[in-house]
């Protein structure tokens, strides 16, 4: 620091106890010292805010009645404040990945694949769930109900959260109606999937249709136009070996590959299949169960999710190659052990 920097400071200081104090009769002084027994009044950054560019809003503040700490209120800072829940960046480094201590193939060795023209004529298969839902105690479960059971701590972190806002803007009762009318959409989508596709198969041109389900069909029109080779229809598949099961919306040829494709329905776009959470999951889970599952004369080794929107937007398809599904497979793996360990845990 130069000694004209310091002849300036001096004097600016002087300057200012002098308007502080020239209208008190009361002794002022500078010190250096960092102990202080009388209280000093604290600078906020409020004291530099342009209070009459924002005096309405201060105004509105100030006159609310309504309570800051409502749910509504906390869930509006929430957002304000942090925007989305991220994970920390810890200087550690990250642990390695971990693998299934039983990793089981995704393929089938013992199962020939037939070629499409040798293959069952009764294609497409569609074949229903055991009469009798078998569950706990080392049976049959469905690959949903695991899925949910060991749903990661942030995943259901989001869903509750999600669900809690959704109450709070539709009441509780509202929101039931709301859950059940999605579920209705979803499934009468998937019924006007079917008859389209069915109806192609024959040469059959199909009225279009006029209902709820309209802009849904709208979106995956694009799609569509690359579905070939229908071998399944809201089919039931069942691993032999790792005893679970699922239904399989559809297995059909994408763009010349043979895929499990699985529809769904979303309010808001998922462009890349992070967003689509634990789908990849079950999708892998179908197609291994479907490779060691007898009633089927055929394997696949890819798999489609494609998500559609009511608004009549184009839907996204994210396809998943071999090596995707394999990564996902070996992920599906880990939730069915975590999921038997706590069936084991509760025994």
């Amino acid at each position: 620091m130069t000694m004209k920097t310091l002849h300036l400071i001096s004097r600016n200081c002087k300057g200012l106890v002098n308007v502080v104090f020239q209208h008190q009769q009361i002794p002022a002084f500078l010190s250096t010292s960092c102990i202080l027994h009388s209280k000093k009044k604290k600078v906020t950054g409020y004291e530099e805010i342009d209070q009459e560019k924002y005096s309405s809003l201060v105004q509105k503040v100030v006159s609310s009645r309504t309570s800051c700490q409502t749910p509504e209120r906390i869930f509006e800072e929430d957002n304000f404040l942090y925007g989305k829940v991220v994970k920390s960046m810890g200087t550690s480094q990250e642990p390695e990945p971990r693998v299934p201590r039983n990793p089981s193939s995704l393929y089938n060795s013992k199962k020939a694949s037939l070629p499409v023209e040798q293959a069952d004529p009764s294609i497409p298969l569609k074949i229903a769930l055991p009469a009798k839902d078998r569950n706990a105690n080392g049976r049959l479960l469905s690959v949903t109900r695991i899925l949910q059971q060991t749903m990661p701590m942030e995943q259901a972190f989001y869903l509750e959260r999600w669900k809690q806002r959704m109450i709070m803007e539709l009441g509780e009762e509202g929101f039931i109606q709301y859950t059940a009318a999605i579920f209705s959409q979803g499934k009468l989508f998937h019924a006007r999937l079917e008859d389209i596709l069915l109806a192609r198969e024959d040469g059959i041109q199909r009225p279009e249709d006029r209902d709820e389900t309209s802009g849904y069909l709208a979106s995956v029109e694009h799609v569509l136009s690359d579905v070939a080779g229908l071998r399944t229809l809201e089919s039931a598949v069942m691993h032999s070996e790792l005893k679970y099961l699922g239904i399989v919306d559809c297995v059909a040829q994408y763009r010349g590959r043979l895929c499990v494709i699985d529809w769904k329905t979303s309010e808001k776009q998922k462009p890349n299949i992070q967003r689509t959470f634990d789908n990849p999951l079950q999708v892998a889970a179908y197609v291994g169960a479907l490779n060691h599952d007898a009633n089927y004369k055929f394997q696949v080794d890819c798999g489609l999710i494609v998500v559609a929107y009511k608004d009549g937007s184009p839907a996204h398809a994210h396809f998943m190659d071999p090596e995707l599904c394999k990564h996902y497979w070996d992920k599906w793996l880990l939730r069915l052990e975590e999921f038997k360990e706590k069936q084991e845990e509760k025994q």
